[in-house]
């Protein structure tokens, strides 16, 4: 379609400029709020760079920027008017043996966040064998995910010719770029929800992990809990379910000043290039969250996906 207007319940790609999201100025909910644009990245690119001009972009994607507050004007499109719910089975047998072997390996879904924390530390050392299941779920997911647009490898492939993935019915690069586009545009959701309620931004983010400065080593010293057990909604929410986020680990910045797991920081790109990475002043550690790829699939899997 050719200057289409956008709809978010179409999957598809769309050619749409961004470019003039600010993120200093955003829409939270129905009220406009003024924010540091500098310490956010932004949703729209791998890099968290402001894009510059047109580019194509997939449906969560193009509906962050609408959420957000600001009209968008697609240039064209490519979209699926059918569609369904292709991996839902598929995310619920896998969310099911992972909560189920997390709960036999003593963290439940229902667990208050510093019960949830104690339960979480070491509990691969409580049964070895419930571990590698760990493991193997997770493995299957990000693998999965992986397999939908899987290159050519081996046997002999030449550029231009066709190799054997493509005759499949489950290489779907435009299912994995829906995956993509959700999972960047949640987190980015969650960083932004938290920076409005308590003014704190991240330090460096990767994919699926956002990394906080910290006057503590736990992540109750970053996210705001009250007595009831609520935090900033919209937020990071401690816990074992996929709609929530785990501890991934913390460093204290007097030893060393680069967080755990390396995550890349906001302004660095995907070929390692820096471009301002900014220091941890005034605080004790540096406390990484992060979520896997676990609300990714149950975000995107479970809403309308195309045959």
């Amino acid at each position: 379609m050719h200057f289409p207007i956008f709809d978010a319940t179409l999957p598809g790609s769309w050619l749409v400029d961004l470019s003039h999201v600010d993120l200093a100025r955003v829409k939270v909910g129905k009220q406009w709020r003024e924010l540091d644009a500098t310490l956010l990245p932004s949703p729209f690119t791998p890099t968290g760079e402001r894009p510059e001009g047109p580019a194509w972009y997939a449906t969560p994607t193009v509906a962050c920027a609408v959420e957000l507050g600001y009209d968008v004007a697609p240039l064209e499109a490519w979209v699926r008017p059918e569609s369904g719910r292709f991996l839902d089975g598929w995310y619920k047998r896998l969310r099911g043996a992972y909560v189920d072997t997390m709960a036999d390996l003593g963290v439940g879904e229902k667990l208050a966040p510093a019960e949830f924390l104690e339960a979480m530390d070491g509990y691969k050392q409580r049964d070895a064998e419930l571990g590698i299941v760990v493991d193997a779920v997770k493995m299957t997911v990000k693998g999965g995910i992986g397999k939908l647009q899987e290159k050519a490898r081996g046997g002999g492939w030449k550029p231009g010719q066709a190799w054997p993935a493509l005759a499949r019915p489950t290489w779907r690069p435009d299912i994995r770029a829906a995956v993509i586009s959700r999972a960047r545009t949640n987190m980015h959701r969650k960083m932004l929800n938290l920076a409005t309620a308590t003014g704190r931004y991240p330090v460096a983010a990767l994919s699926d992990c956002a990394v906080y400065a910290a006057d503590g080593p736990s992540p109750l010293d970053v996210l705001p809990y009250d007595a009831d057990g609520k935090t900033v909604p919209g937020s990071f929410r401690l816990g074992v379910s996929p709609r929530m986020a785990k501890h991934e680990g913390t460093q204290r910045t007097a030893r060393r000043r680069r967080p755990c797991r390396q995550p890349r920081p906001l302004h660095q790109d995907r070929r390692g290039h820096r471009q301002g990475h900014r220091r941890v002043e005034g605080a004790g550690s540096v406390v990484t969250i992060g979520e896997e790829l676990d609300k990714a699939v149950q975000g995107a899997f479970t809403r309308p996906i195309p045959k």
